[in-house]
């Protein structure tokens, strides 16, 4: 698999596929880059892919530093930058899409539109409450269990054990400071001001179940549209791909 090193960081990432626009995809947190295959295939015959492992998560190496959200978008613009991809369309989910309005507010020129897929940007009072927890145990020696059931809550793949088990056991997976690091960032860090900063076309897919204040969200960003999923969890695009592409697909032709 390829890889670019960034200040001594090795940065793993798949680029597949030719075509205009290209598109960027944005793993979650404590995922990786295959959390995009379908959407990679689906596209991959008429557009560039480049799925990035955001640093500390799948190929790419786990540095103490470099966590917070601006951060990984310096990251992804800077691999854009090196292997020649500009004006690109930028998919994320969950903390994949936040890292995207970070990335299209903090490097306007590489981006075309955004895509966030069920992403809690600016999450609803209900859902914020459990954060505090979640962080804390996440902290904690315990942390792998503390992931294992908050993320069992929104999994999905109800109907299909095995496969629930094997999404689980991938975000259970990775190095403590990272998941640490990067989740105190996710709800940590000014997502309200990146989402004012973004000037491009913004779509929100989401699964229903409330990941963000879509009120909140048309405030900072009054360019955003948004839709539902149905019949999934959290990780739409994998339990529910032919419904994420099709909307990816919408925004792709109103972009012309």
């Amino acid at each position: 698999m390829p890889s670019a090193v960034r200040d001594g960081v090795n940065l793993a990432y798949e680029d597949a596929g030719t075509g205009e626009p290209a598109l960027v995809f944005l793993h979650p947190w404590s995922g990786d880059r295959s959390f995009f295959a379908p959407q990679v295939e689906h596209f991959g015959g008429g557009h560039r892919c480049l799925a990035v492992d955001f640093r500390g998560h799948g190929e790419s190496d786990s540095p103490e530093l470099g966590y917070a959200m601006g951060e990984l978008a310096d990251d992804v613009a800077w691999l854009c930058g090196q292997v020649g991809v500009d004006r690109a369309v930028v998919v994320g989910h969950s903390m994949g899409g936040i890292v995207a309005v970070h990335v299209a507010a903090r490097h306007p020129d590489l981006v075309a539109g955004v895509v966030v897929l069920d992403a809690p940007i600016l999450p609803p009072a209900g859902f914020a409450e459990m954060v505090p927890p979640l962080v804390e145990g996440v902290r904690s020696p315990a942390f792998r269990e503390v992931t294992r059931q908050f993320q069992g809550q929104f999994a999905g793949f109800e109907s299909d054990p095995a496969r629930r088990e094997a999404l689980l056991g991938i975000l259970v997976s990775g190095e403590h400071h990272v998941k640490v690091a990067t989740l105190e960032h996710v709800f940590g860090d000014d997502n309200e001001s990146a989402l004012r900063g973004c000037r491009v076309p913004l779509l929100y897919v989401g699964s229903g179940r409330g990941f963000a204040d879509l009120d909140r969200v048309r405030a900072a960003c009054p360019q955003v549209e948004a839709t539902d999923v149905t019949g999934a969890g959290h990780f739409i695009q994998l339990e529910v791909p032919d419904q994420v592409n099709a909307a990816i697909d919408g925004f792709l032709s109103a972009l012309g």
